[in-house]
């Protein structure tokens, strides 16, 4: 296994981390124990959660007491709070459920907004409790992760107040790209969530997309390319069970420059889109803002990605979340077009969007509302 510094942390991060998000319910703690040693054994010795994944702190408490403290290093995630009392409260909760007196990196989760922002920077409230606790040792160092726009993650990356990000950017997905240049340049800690699942469902791909990535399985083409770029410090990676790591070890110790086998099945990617011919949506947001608060360009990349790479799985997987996730996967349907033509003169490729996201509504929608998950 790779390792990377966790920018002004100066922690050394495995480049995928263990996210425990998706272990096992409780009468599966065995198995869950087993994914856990798993990665442990494989040298994954970062491990990321968050108080609001279920039951996922205390299972991981009942799991790591049987290894050495000193040897790993603990992430968990707290949303953002109003006051210092109840975030030392949700702080002292996560760390009981760990079993754990201390823990190296704590997130604020999800900074979604500007309101959200500024609850997170009010004065007496939540980092107020965050200082506190890293004086008195119980917490090494802090961050954030972002699930909304790049705006949102730059401005909150701007305030200087964390020492890394948590955030949303893969190969179908680099609309954060400016977020990971800019924390680059405050040397911060970057984390990617979820590459595999929220970067295209990767660990369950269409053939058409197996096939553009052979002789690279789309987990590995994706992780080698987010691996080839320094500034990412670790991948998270969220196995529930032992055998899926299979797939991502085989990048472990593969952080170098792109092969040009691999740069060529890249290429066969980016190529791929072409066969939208001028259906193509660039998802530049200029369309934005949309009078009735759909995502435009999201909704887009969804079709993009439907249409040129039979990933319609994922599609409408990530599109039943419009209006179901709130701030976490912001932007309405896009059944709610009226065709005002608000966005037509401001594309730059001269899409007829409304035509577009009425296509994308009928491909992706079955009428069923998704269920929430973390976005």
């Amino acid at each position: 296994m790779k390792y990377r510094r966790f920018g002004k942390t100066e922690l050394r991060l495995p480049i995928l981390t263990f996210g425990a998000m998706q272990v096992p319910v409780p009468e599966d703690e065995n198995k869950a124990a087993e994914t856990t040693r798993c990665a442990i054994q494989a040298g994954i010795n970062h491990i990321e959660t968050a108080q609001g994944y279920g039951t996922s702190e205390e299972r991981l408490g009942r799991i790591l007491k049987d290894y050495r403290r000193e040897d790993l290093i603990i992430t968990t995630k707290i949303g953002p709070v109003a006051t210092r009392d109840e975030m030392w409260k949700r702080i002292e909760t996560s760390l009981n459920r760990l079993q754990m007196t201390s823990i190296e990196n704590l997130d604020i989760h999800g900074i979604n907004t500007y309101a959200g922002l500024e609850l997170t920077l009010r004065k007496g409230g939540c980092m107020e409790a965050v200082r506190e606790a890293i004086d008195q040792k119980v917490v090494g160092h802090i961050g954030f992760s972002g699930h909304a726009s790049c705006e949102v993650i730059l401005a909150t990356l701007n305030t200087g107040e964390f020492e890394s990000v948590n955030l949303h950017y893969y190969y179908f997905f680099q609309r954060n790209l400016p977020a990971i240049r800019r924390a680059a340049e405050l040397d911060m800690g970057i984390l990617i969530i979820s590459p595999s699942d929220k970067g295209g469902l990767l660990y369950r791909p269409p053939d058409k997309l197996k096939e553009l990535a052979a002789p690279f399985t789309p987990i590995e083409l994706n992780h080698r390319w987010l691996l080839n770029q320094p500034e990412i410090t670790t991948l998270t990676v969220g196995c529930t069970y032992a055998s899926e790591w299979e797939d991502h070890l085989l990048v472990g110790d593969r952080d170098g420059l792109l092969t040009p086998e691999e740069m060529a099945a890249l290429k066969r990617w980016n190529e791929q889109y072409k066969t939208l011919g001028d259906s193509y949506c660039s998802v530049c947001g200029d369309c934005l803002p949309c009078p009735e608060k759909i995502h435009i360009p999201e909704v887009l990349r969804l079709r993009n990605l439907t249409r040129g790479f039979d990933m319609l799985e994922y599609g409408q997987y990530r599109y039943k979340m419009f209006e179901n996730a709130g701030d976490w996967y912001p932007g309405r349907r896009a059944s709610n077009c009226t065709e005002c033509g608000d966005c037509l003169p401001r594309c730059p490729l001269h899409l007829e969007i409304p035509k577009l996201l009425s296509e994308t509504h009928d491909l992706l929608w079955e009428g069923v509302d998704g269920q929430r998950r973390w976005a």
